[in-house]
């Protein structure tokens, strides 16, 4: 079985909390990443918009697009408005040879906005998410004909965020709608992240692979404090300085036959936790459980051809 390992920039510059953020370029970005090991890295935003511009920078750093997120609003709003929006992304996408476009659901959501409390996030009625999963299912079928699928994050303080709301989604929906896989936001909701790859691995076609510190989470007082506090507070890390066993969740993967990517994705303080320093022990820890399991972990990052 093979996979390939990435990591979202988002180690270094955090959309949603700028005091987060190192002031590196995208190219120390990328050649910090694969020196630690990865041969992918998700869309941020420093990434140029042209794929003319970001082909070049990819090759210098032997790095593929291995993927990024679209702030999807399809739990209120218009189809129309969302396939505008995403058209641009998925040409792009399509240029530089991405595998996916994760769809992160920003609706009613409070990921982003440090004065809701965690308590306060939106929940969706039966019927609204039965209605909601058809929109995405559509929405996905609909990308995939365009040629580039979708991939679906759930997510801390939007309206799939718990393990049962994760069940009634995948319910719901259809295979047109593939599942992102992210054990630390499950984990933090307080899901069970092996029995949901059980439910579920037939639609998994990403993972994400960040860990959580359950000493912080465990603290928070989520009638108080919001996501984004949280995460300031240092609630996820890299593989192999967290709290959950990645050597069982990327062994129940490989049961399951699950091929493709791995991206770590942990929002830190670039000062406390410098980026280059994590990327390497996530990249150790991750050889270390994907060997163990019987990956071959594809070690090219650019393209030959």
């Amino acid at each position: 079985m093979k996979a390939k390992l990435g990591m979202s920039p988002i180690a270094w510059w955090n959309d949603d909390l700028a005091e987060l953020s190192d002031d590196v370029s995208l190219e120390e970005c990328l050649r910090q990443s694969r020196s630690a090991g990865f041969t992918g890295m998700e869309m941020g935003r420093r990434f140029p918009n042209d794929p003319d511009v970001m082909l070049p920078i990819l090759k210098k750093a032997d790095v593929t697009l291995c993927g990024g997120w679209f702030s999807g609003t399809l739990v209120d709003g218009e189809m129309a408005d969302n396939k505008d929006r995403i058209q641009p992304m998925i040409d792009l996408f399509k240029a530089v040879n991405a595998p996916c476009i994760v769809y992160g659901e920003v609706g009613r959501s409070i990921q982003g906005d440090r004065s809701k409390p965690l308590a306060t996030k939106p929940k969706l009625s039966d019927d609204e998410m039965k209605a909601y999963a058809k929109r995405l299912t559509e929405f996905g079928e609909w990308c995939a004909e365009q040629g580039m699928p979708l991939s679906y994050h759930h997510h801390m303080a939007a309206v799939v965020e718990t393990e049962p709301e994760l069940d009634a989604f995948m319910h719901y929906s259809g295979a047109g709608i593939p599942l992102l896989l992210d054990a630390g936001h499950l984990a933090f909701a307080g899901g069970d992240v092996l029995r949901a790859i059980d439910k579920h691995h037939a639609r998994i076609s990403h993972v994400h692979v960040k860990d959580v510190r359950m000493g912080v989470i465990d603290k928070l007082d989520r009638s108080k404090q919001s996501f984004l506090d949280a995460v300031a507070l240092g609630a996820f890390t890299v593989p192999g300085d967290g709290s959950l066993d990645f050597g069982a969740i990327v062994q129940r993967f490989a049961d399951h036959g699950y091929e493709g990517w791995f991206v770590v994705e942990a929002e830190q303080d670039p000062k406390k936790n410098p980026p280059l320093k994590m990327a390497e022990v996530g990249h150790k820890e991750l050889m270390r459980v994907m060997t163990a399991a019987g990956y071959t972990v594809e070690t090219q990052g650019f393209p030959n051809a």
